[in-house]
């Protein structure tokens, strides 16, 4: 049975949890990509995906699905992933303003807007779990887990606590991050990290949903 290790690991109870859950993934690239695979491997069968971007060259060192150079990357995932659903939109202000966010159990941000990033903070936080700079790294060992308040060493993290604060908001929310310093000054990447932040937010998530009660 396809699922059978995941029940052996989890039990009956919660894995009927993480097939009833309902996750929303902001972003499906070097992040994106690996938490929607691990999610979907796991049991979760309620996913939603939400981009606008195409494959390019570029993409194929850290992009599941990236051998597709120019397919929309929301139609190459729902083809590998059968059963999600997949939303090609543009994510900016406009759109998290008035995008319906409350029927999904848990939101994925590994969007890449700074301020679409502070926008979905403020609206979803109870049920949030955001990716911050993975670009520019190789080391795993690096990355933890947080409170946006308790992040250290990104450049990233400290823009949006510091934005937040200006909007006088100070409430908690999760967030995988490195403070492994920067290796390049362009946009230098490695799935080894860009992965790995995918599977830990996916860990992340597989918590929240068994705990929730």
């Amino acid at each position: 049975m396809r699922f059978q290790r995941c029940k052996i690991l989890f039990g009956e109870e919660d894995f009927q949890k993480l097939q009833l859950a309902k996750v929303l993934i902001l972003g499906v690239g070097g992040v994106g990509s690996y938490a929607l695979d691990c999610l979907y491997r796991s049991g979760v069968h309620h996913i939603t995906i939400v981009d606008y971007d195409v494959y390019d060259e570029t993409n194929q060192n850290r992009q599941i699905g990236s051998d597709a150079v120019g397919a929309f990357k929301t139609e190459r995932l729902k083809e590998l992933y059968p059963g999600i659903e997949a939303i090609h939109q543009k994510m900016d202000m406009a759109w998290v303003a008035s995008f319906d966010f409350e029927p999904y159990d848990l939101i994925i941000d590994a969007a890449d807007t700074t301020k679409v990033k502070i926008e979905i903070a403020k609206k979803c936080y109870k049920k949030l779990i955001m990716s911050l700079g993975s670009a520019k790294r190789f080391e795993t060992s690096k990355i933890e887990v947080a409170s946006i308040w308790k992040t250290h060493g990104d450049a990233l993290a400290r823009k949006i606590r510091n934005e937040l604060k200006k909007a006088k908001f100070d409430r908690n929310f999760t967030v995988v991050f490195s403070p492994e310093e920067d290796k390049c000054k362009e946009k230098g990447s490695c799935v080894a990290v860009t992965g790995a932040f995918g599977l830990t937010i996916c860990s992340e998530a597989i918590k929240k949903i068994i705990q929730k009660k």
